[in-house]
């Protein structure tokens, strides 16, 4: 099969084989699809309501940094799935051309190795440098220049088939890749810092949103009738370069994150500015006296780095807390469910050509499961939809096992296999997705929270290339028993949370610290300077600010 492939560019089947026919057997779709519209109108109409609780100012730039910033990486992660078959043959074309002969079965498999995986790559990058650039140029900022990474590669990717260059789909991958790692870091840093204590966790948690609605629409834009054919593929890669533009020409306009503007630059003054224009006619006192506490614990520690913040004892469960969230995140198995979601699918009637409308229904249930997720962490607690996901995500693969294992002796469990997908899906997007990109803003302070998240975006896309990479050699070697180790990593990051993690909902990011200042047995700087107050002011000496 795969020589076949690699000796002659792949069919590519036609519109009309696509628009004009529809198997009987598919047609128990229909109903399910029906479901998911009214489940994405009423949920959409919930989450419109939540959302009109945030001020003008403060919505707009929400939805301006998170759709040029999140958008990206959602998109480029997703976008090149669906139509693989159509690169491949322009691979082998532009290869032909050149040598007169075509791809062999290696070189193909190397070449698509790379588009694919130089995406994390290029994110692992961009985590590493995310540091030097909030500090430098703020939160805004470092989104206003992140564009240049995302506009640049949508011009080379747009133009690669004229040029009858693939290398600038690969190398494109890479920049893409590098934005997405910066936008993965700063956004939330951004949105968090810009958010009242009692709406944080519903814009901390519009990177997630914003990175499934990227999936959904590459899914969408990426279906063979619309720009996943050989005429539009150049024009589905390029797409991604408008979010970018829009957040250009609409970000200037809103304001800097007044926590950086007072901690870091200490400009009072353009704080108070931002927030007034950020909370309307809100009493700002009680938050300006926050920031003002957060400054004095920055200035007692001084910026740290990325090695004095993993040596730190004040800091060691919040840092071991986002590693195993991030971790978790990605090692409980998401990559491996959408790797199998086409034989899934096949084994229950499911058409190939048709599979991929049954993944963008998976799409909608990702969407619908997000929004909740967005409207109920304030309800309900960061906690409580983390338990609740991973408790969901470990079931369904448990379930799912025996459902690989058993499904050619019983067919109608092949029905089941697609419910445990969905489930999957369902509950990896109401908590393991969304929510850590809430909690790691909020259990760090503003000395700490460039160190920290580096270290977060380094583990985010370092376990994701690990999973890219050696889970078809797993899958290979045990098959579906690998489901088992997803269920039993889903169980030991919810005992996790469960045991370590504290709830921050409706906390500031002062009360926070002082919560695990208990938990790592240490004592905060006022607490003491309160015990040594009649022996002198003690002797504070800052950390000299390094990247590592």
């Amino acid at each position: 099969m795969e020589n076949k492939e690699a000796g002659t560019p792949p069919p590519i089947p036609s519109r009309e084989g696509i628009e004009g026919r529809w198997p009987l057997k598919n047609a128990r779709i229909l109903p399910f699809s029906v479901w998911l519209f009214l489940g994405v109108q009423s949920y959409g109409l919930w989450a419109a309501r939540e959302l009109s609780r945030l001020q003008p100012t403060l919505l707009l730039a929400t939805l301006s940094a998170a759709f040029g910033s999140a958008f990206q990486y959602g998109y480029n992660l997703s976008v090149v799935n669906t139509p693989h078959k159509v690169f491949k043959s322009f691979y082998n074309e532009t290869y032909f051309e050149r040598h007169a002969t075509f791809m062999d079965g290696n070189l193909m498999l190397l070449l698509w190795s790379c588009t694919v995986s130089m995406f994390p790559l290029g994110g692992l990058l961009g985590s590493l440098v995310v540091g030097l650039l909030v500090d430098s140029c703020g939160r805004k900022g470092t989104l206003l220049i992140n564009n240049i990474f995302a506009i640049v590669p949508a011009i080379l990717m747009g133009v690669s088939k004229v040029a009858k260059a693939f290398e600038l789909i690969i190398f494109s991958r890479v920049v893409l890749g590098v934005c997405a790692g910066i936008s993965y870091s700063a956004l939330p840093m951004y949105l968090g810092e810009l958010a009242p204590k009692n709406l944080r966790g519903l814009l901390g948690t519009m990177t997630e949103v914003f990175v499934i609605i990227g999936v959904f629409l590459a899914q969408i834009f990426s279906l063979q009738v619309i720009l996943g054919n050989p005429e539009g593929w150049p024009v589905l890669l390029a797409l991604t370069g408008v979010p970018a533009l829009l957040q250009l020409l609409t970000l200037p306009f809103f304001p800097e994150s007044p926590r950086y503007s007072l901690i870091q630059k200490g400009d009072e003054a353009a704080a108070r500015q931002a927030l007034r224009r950020l909370r309307g006619h809100m009493d700002l006192e009680a938050e300006v006296e926050d920031m003002r506490a957060e400054a004095q614990a920055e200035r007692a520690e001084g910026h740290l780095s990325v090695l004095r913040l993993c040596a730190l004892q004040s800091l060691r469960w919040q840092l071991l807390s986002i590693i195993v969230l991030m971790a978790g995140q990605q090692l409980s198995g998401i990559n491996a469910i959408n790797y199998y979601a086409d034989t899934i699918y096949a084994s229950a009637g499911v058409e190939a050509a048709y599979s991929q409308y049954v993944t963008v229904g998976s799409g909608v249930v990702n969407i619908v499961m997000t929004l909740t997720s967005a409207v109920l962490v304030e309800r309900l607690g960061r906690r409580r939809l983390l338990l609740a996901g991973y408790g969901i995500c470990g079931s369904a693969c448990l379930v799912l096992t025996v459902v690989l294992l058993f499904q050619n002796k019983l067919s109608e469990l092949s029905y089941l296999g697609i419910i445990c997908v969905f489930a999957y899906i369902a509950g990896h997007s109401i908590g393991p997705s969304p929510v850590p990109s809430v909690v790691r803003t909020e259990i760090f302070l503003q000395s700490s929270r460039r160190a920290a998240f580096m270290v977060d975006g380094a583990v985010h896309w370092l376990t994701n290339f690990i999973v890219g990479f050696l889970f078809p050699s797993i899958q290979e070697a045990i098959g579906a028993y690998s489901f088992i180790i997803f269920a039993g990593i889903c169980l030991l990051t919810a005992v996790y949370i469960y045991m370590v993690i504290p709830e921050t909902k409706g906390k500031t990011f002062v009360e926070i610290n002082r919560i695990f200042a208990k938990r790592n047995r240490v004592k905060l700087p006022e607490e003491k300077k309160e015990e040594t107050i009649d022996a002198g002011p003690p002797t504070l000496s800052p950390a000299k600010e390094t990247l590592f």
